[in-house]
Order: structure tokens, then sequence, then C-alpha cells
């Protein structure tokens, strides 16, 4: 049986999420609705999460020092990494000091924080299927291992988010680009680089897995409906669900994704991303945490993405049901500017079965994301169309 806190009281249940933006901050009201006291923590101030959370720190989460003594401070009873920037290793030494349990556990969140280890657990460890791939720490290595995976082949800094470092190159002319290119996306100075090469996929899925306590208290694994998604530089553009998938494929995605969460373990909500052509089935990454793609569920989800993770992680019973066809699409920023104003929301709001959700980012930036807007239907098309339409209608302005 779970037994829930009251906030602010020596018997709250106290949950500390590190990072806090968009996705974090849509996870605190979920667990505010369940009466969890709520830390937001993340490196700039006023974070999205910030705004909404019972208390709120800036650090840098990737200080070993700076990260126990908030912990130890806050003495939380849930640590929820929501960004992949952080101090694992500090993280790994709480957990097994049993000071603090981490969602979804600290290794989970030590492997998926850098593309080498999450890479290396699904292809050489768990043999599922990827794209050939290679690890290089020089401008060398790279023009060799693309030589070897075959052209085109697609370059990522190890540790980055959102995109950032990630290019495709055609041959060997763009090499010196690509390697440009990703060590300035990379969180780290000197980071090493993964080369794949590229798989002649249809289409690129976010297969939301759930891992959540069952009725006899064993962990069962749940799926949601699988979500398609547009990427531009590696960076999501929008989303639908459901994306139709043949039932070979679908089962295929679902072995893999049961595969990679069973051994990540914990509890919570894993974004499982996946390439298919025909029936076949390749796995791409994994993110222990919801996924930017699946901000769509809050159109299409009796219970959305962050509901599903509260729950899970407080140990509650889950429902991934669909309820309708949606999809989502990203608002920009469009301008470099502190405290913009948004115009053209009421007439977002005019397209049919529409929803807006802006994130209350202090500042924006050309491509920052700096809301989403939903929509649902009876079909996946007109759900695509109507939330394009409404987020072309919102316009950031700087004033």
């Amino acid at each position: 049986m779970t037994t829930l806190g009251t906030p602010l009281s020596p018997h709250a249940t106290r949950v500390m999420l590190l990072g806090s933006g968009e996705l974090g901050r849509e996870v605190l009201i979920a667990l505010q609705r369940l009466g969890v006291e709520t830390i937001a923590v993340d490196r700039y101030d006023n974070a999205p999460g910030h705004q909404v959370a019972h208390r709120a720190h800036t650090v840098s989460m990737t200080d070993p020092e700076q990260l126990r003594a908030l912990v130890e401070a806050e003495k939380p009873d849930l640590v929820v990494p929501e960004i992949e920037a952080i101090a694992t290793p500090v993280l790994e030494a709480l957990e097994s000091e049993g000071v603090v349990r981490v969602i979804p556990t600290a290794r989970a969140a030590r492997l998926t924080m850098d593309r080498e280890g999450i890479r290396r657990l699904a292809a050489e460890t768990l043999g599922l299927p990827t794209s050939p791939y290679r690890f290089c720490d020089s401008l060398d290595e790279l023009r060799t291992a693309a030589g070897e995976v075959g052209y085109p082949c697609v370059v990522k800094p190890v540790m980055s988010s959102s995109g950032k470092g990630q290019s495709k190159i055609d041959g060997p002319d763009g090499v010196v680009a690509a390697w440009d290119y990703a060590m300035s996306g990379s969180r780290v100075a000197g980071a090493r680089i993964i080369v794949e090469g590229f798989v002649d996929f249809d289409y690129e899925i976010t297969l939301l897995t759930v891992r959540a306590r069952g009725a006899g208290d064993e962990i069962a694994t749940h799926f949601c409906e699988p979500i398609g998604h547009r990427q531009v530089s590696g960076d999501y553009v929008e989303s639908w669900q459901p994306h139709p998938m043949p039932a070979v494929a679908l089962d295929r995605a679902q072995q893999i994704a049961r595969a990679v969460t069973g051994d990540l373990g914990g509890q919570g909500i894993f974004g499982v991303e996946l390439f298919v052509k025909g029936d076949q089935v390749w796995f791409s990454e994994v993110s222990p945490r919801p996924h930017d793609t699946g901000m769509v569920t809050m159109a299409t989800q009796w219970q959305n993405e962050f509901e599903l993770h509260a729950r899970a992680i407080l140990g509650l019973p889950v429902d991934t049901t669909l309820k309708s066809p949606g999809a989502s699409a990203v608002i920009y920023g469009g301008v470099d500017a502190e405290g913009v104003v948004f115009d053209g929301v009421d007439a977002a709001l005019r397209v049919p079965h529409s929803d807006i959700r802006l994130f209350g980012k202090p500042e924006s930036f050309v491509s920052r994301r700096m809301g989403v807007a939903l929509a649902h239907a009876d079909d996946v098309d007109t759900a695509r169309r109507n939330a394009t339409e409404a987020a072309s209608r919102v316009t950031p302005r700087a004033v």
C-alpha cells in the first residue's frame, strides 16, 4: 500500500527534480495534484519548473559538491533527473548510501546521460538491433570511422540533447564541419562523438514505456500507443499519436523497449526511440523520463506521460489508454530577447479542438522551444494540420 503525505508538513512526501524545464514543470504539476511536496532544481533562475514548485534552487548540477549538499539539505524521498547534464556519480553514491532513491535508478541515469553507455548496453550487452556505430576522440578518428560505417552517416556528441551538435555527412568533404559542429554542441568540452551508419528507415517512433507496480506489488511494463514525430537537425518539431504500424513491427518494438527498460530497472516512464522499416525495427536511444515528443499525450491519453511518470514513481497504478488521436507542434521563440510577450494566442485557440502550452521560459532564442500547440481530432492527419495551424498563429515578440 502506498502512503502519501501532506506538503509542507513533517510527514510530506518530497520529490526533487533535477532539471526543471517544460517537461519537468508538467511532472511537478502532476505530483502536486497527488499532494506531493516538490523541489525544483535548475542551472538558471526562474526556470519553468521553478515557477510552480514548493521550493526552487539554482545550482550547477554537474558540480558534485553542490549537488550532494543540496540533496542532503533538502532530504527528498525521491530524486528525479529530468536532464542528462548531472553529476551522476554523486547520485550513485547517495543511492548506495541509502540517502535517497533515484528515479528510475542511479545506474540508469548514468548509462543514459551519454550515448556511449546506452548504445553499448543495447548493442553489445543486450544484442538489440542498432545502426552500425563507432566512437571517436579526434578528427582523424572521425575520418576513419565515417569510412568504416559508410556514407551517409550521422555524427553526434555522446553528451548532448535536443539535437545539439548533430549533423549528417554525405561524403568525406563534410567531416571537418561535422566535427566542429559536434564539439560546439556537446555539453562538456573535449567530449567523444558517436558516428552512426545511416539506417534507411520508413519512419521513427517514440514508444513510451512505463514500469509501474501492479496489484501484487510486482513491476509490470506498460506501453503507450506509438508516437510518430518529425525532426529537424535532430530536434523535435511535431509529433502525433497513434502512428500506424504493422502488428509484427509493433511487437518487435515492444520487445526491444521491454528489454532495454528492464535492464535499466526502477520505476517510471521511458522514452524509447526506434527506427522502423516494414517489419524491421532498430533501437536508437532511450530517455529514462518523459520525452519531448510525448507532449502530444496531453491531448491524446487519459493519463498523459507526466501523470504516468508521477504515478509510477510513487508506486501507484497507471493507465496508458488512448483517448483520441492527436498531435503537437512546437512554438519557437523566433527572437533573442528576455521576457517576451505572445501575440495570437486567442487566434490559435480558435482552431478546432486545439490547446496551447506556453512554457514560461524567462529568455527566448530564435530556435528555442517556448511553447507547444496541441490538437485532438477523429484522425491523426486532421490533428496534425490543426496543431501546426495553431502553433503558426502564436508569435513571441520582444518588448
